[in-house]
């Protein structure tokens, strides 16, 4: 067996930095966790919440309907508990496209100084 040289994988994120990566505070995704029941972060002995790779796939749809595609908290439940797949596609897709904005600026501005 071959060891796992990757330093950035981990099991397990902290809400502070699940708060870090979506820009929202961690109140938010305490709220969130009492909306969706499918956002069900581990928590420790010391109520420590643990969100782990699925969590946050999880936090990403619910990112997606609310502050991108502007959907009230009761239209995005209804939405992730009847299509989780279709919902996950779209917000990998959205999620691309932005990235892809973001570097077409990037190299817009760097020609621009050309």
């Amino acid at each position: 067996m071959a060891l796992n040289t990757n330093k950035n994988l981990k099991l397990y994120y902290s809400i502070s930095e699940v708060a870090k990566m979506f820009d929202v505070s961690e109140s938010l995704l305490r709220y969130w966790e009492t909306e969706f029941p499918m956002l069900s972060p581990k928590t420790t002995r010391n109520k420590v919440r643990q969100y782990s790779e699925a969590d946050i796939k999880v936090v990403r749809n619910i990112y997606s309907l609310v502050k991108v595609r502007g959907f009230k908290i009761a239209a995005a439940r209804k939405v992730l508990t009847q299509n989780p797949e279709k919902t996950e596609q779209t917000a990998e897709i959205l999620e691309t496209l932005r990235d892809i904005r973001e570097q077409l600026t990037e190299m817009k501005k760097q020609f621009d100084r050309l």
